[in-house]
């Protein structure tokens, strides 16, 4: 029987507005995945000043930022932080299916 990854951590908050980005990652374990929705996806661009963090925490967990948010707030095309994933709606569903629990950190 296989065992399901970790937790899939979902962000949606602007790492400018909350620390809800922060909490997350200092509490990502092993098996452990997160992803950016809403205006988390303001974290994923090059540049920002979570830039290094996500690219840290990108060796050693599975990072996706979902890309209709993108897309909503103009951020689609703009370059994104190394080893980040875009994903769509299906598979949000199919990444929280996938994993023994999610946790949203608002």
């Amino acid at each position: 029987m296989n065992t399901p990854p970790g937790v899939l951590h979902t962000v949606n908050k602007s790492p400018f507005a909350s620390a809800s980005l922060e909490s997350c990652l200092r509490h990502l374990s092993e098996g452990a995945s997160l992803l950016l929705i809403e205006d988390g996806v303001y974290a994923a661009l090059t540049g920002s000043a979570f830039s290094e963090r996500l690219a840290t925490a990108a060796r050693q967990h599975a990072l996706y930022v979902l890309g209709p948010d993108l897309e909503a707030r103009g951020l689609a095309g703009r370059p994104l932080v190394d080893g980040l994933q875009i994903v769509d709606y299906q598979d949000f569903v199919r990444l929280a299916a996938e994993h023994a629990t999610v946790h949203a950190w608002f």
